[in-house]
């Protein structure tokens, strides 16, 4: 039977294992980084000297895997068959944090990309019952994320509109799960829908979060922001984490790099401000903060 996954400590920080990286993590010093995360989509199946690059850091380092293709929202049924091999994959790679995006991403097929759900309680029963499902044949709890999006869902003539806040708690409580933070797309979604993202981060459930992610997003102008994971975090995006530390307490902490990855120096110095935020933070008691 395979060994149970070690949790993530809460001052861990980590990269996210791409392709490109693959050299340079190999290489890493162990004081480096704590923890990789991977997509699962990416992964699973792969041999050769991709495979054995995976087995060998799964076997040095923490893993988490973080899924793009779920569709914890859309209405087609969740694909049990993908599901399982999910769970063997976790298991195989001794994996405690398997996380989804809060969204949905396909109808008759893959749209690939992430979609905004409406802010109903009828969506809220709706993707709690996939997310319930998801648990059951994973056999673990999932954390979802909060997504960025650009355009919010229209509601139908006599269904109750949630705030993106109410939404997610509600969620969270129905589907008895998980919850991901991610303070980039926070800041982004404040920008393009005019909301105060100090008020979001508020409403957010400490006891619930269990990891966060803080990543780049291209500036399009003032009012609309871009997520890309695909430039250095920036200033309004760090002194969100702080405060998301202050908040909550130190937790997991993920650099998301995607594209455009510059050497791997620099994403340890943008590392090395994660710890130093998570240093200069999270050691501030807060009334709800989790114990």
């Amino acid at each position: 039977m395979s060994r149970p996954p070690d949790p993530l400590s809460e001052m861990a920080v980590g990269l996210g294992l791409r392709r490109a990286l693959l050299g340079p993590l190999q290489d890493a010093a162990p004081e480096d980084f704590d923890f990789l995360e991977c997509a699962p989509e990416n992964w699973i199946g792969v041999g050769g000297k991709l495979g054995d690059a995976l087995d060998e850091l799964s076997s040095r380092h923490a893993l988490s895997c973080h899924g793009l293709s779920l569709s914890l929202g859309g209405f087609a049924p969740l694909d049990e068959t993908f599901l399982a091999r999910v769970r063997r994959f976790l298991d195989r790679h001794h994996v405690a944090l398997y996380s989804e995006h809060l969204s949905y991403c396909s109808d008759d097929g893959q749209l690939y990309d992430l979609l905004p759900l409406p802010f109903t309680e009828e969506a809220v029963h709706h993707v709690a019952a996939r997310i319930a499902q998801t648990q059951d044949i994973v056999g673990r709890r999932i954390a979802v994320e909060n997504v960025s999006y650009y355009a919010t869902m229209p509601v139908d003539r006599g269904q109750h509109a949630l705030d993106e806040a109410d939404f997610i708690n509600a969620v969270l409580a129905e589907a008895d799960c998980d919850l991901l933070l991610d303070v980039n797309n926070i800041h982004v979604n404040a920008i393009n829908h005019r909301y105060d993202p100090h008020a979001f981060l508020a409403a957010m459930p400490a006891e619930r979060i269990v990891c966060i992610h803080v990543a780049g997003h291209y500036d399009e102008a003032d009012d609309l922001k871009v997520d890309t994971h695909g430039a250095p975090v920036k200033d309004d995006v760090w002194a969100l984490l702080g405060e998301a530390y202050r908040r909550f307490g130190a937790r997991p902490t993920l650099l998301e790099r995607d594209f455009n990855i510059p050497p791997y120096a620099e994403l340890l110095d943008e590392l090395a401000t994660v710890r130093k935020l998570m240093r200069e933070h999270a050691s501030v008691p807060v009334s709800h903060a989790r114990a």
